[in-house]
């Protein structure tokens, strides 16, 4: 796509810091890092949705996602990484294009989820096997 920016970056046009390369995806720093060290890992070809994603690439996105993870523990000290994706606008997923955040973590670095109510008063037995049985219903 023409305005996306992760397309742009892909082609060259636009700046980015690089962590890694190849013929399926790239990293690169992440201009507004949540922690130091912020990554994101992005496929060549420009797809919006995971579902998207063709899925030998999207296994490419995450083995490098890792391997950047090893590194920043390494490399920044990290002591502890999240790999996030952010799938659907609803997800925050604020740029159009999958990808995955590589956020190193160090004690007290001011990242942390919020968890909804569902969380501290979890669906009863019935609820989680009715929901697994419509998802696996669906995948038959």
């Amino acid at each position: 796509m023409s305005d996306c920016i992760f397309c742009a970056i892909v082609r060259g046009e636009s700046p980015a810091s690089l962590t890694h390369e190849d013929d399926t995806v790239i990293a690169f720093m992440d201009i507004q890092p949540i922690t130091h060290g912020h990554m994101l890992v992005v496929p060549r070809e420009h797809a919006v949705l995971m579902q998207d994603v063709n899925e030998t690439v999207a296994m490419r996105a995450f083995k490098v996602a890792r391997r950047m993870a090893a590194l920043a523990r390494q490399t920044l000290g990290a002591s502890g990484v999240n790999l996030l994706v952010m799938d659907g606008e609803v997800a925050f997923q604020d740029v159009p294009h999958f990808h995955v955040h590589v956020i190193p973590r160090y004690p007290g670095d001011g990242f942390s989820l919020t968890f909804s109510k569902t969380y501290e008063h979890p669906p009863g037995r019935a609820e989680l096997e009715a929901v697994a049985n419509a998802i696996r219903a669906a995948g038959s």
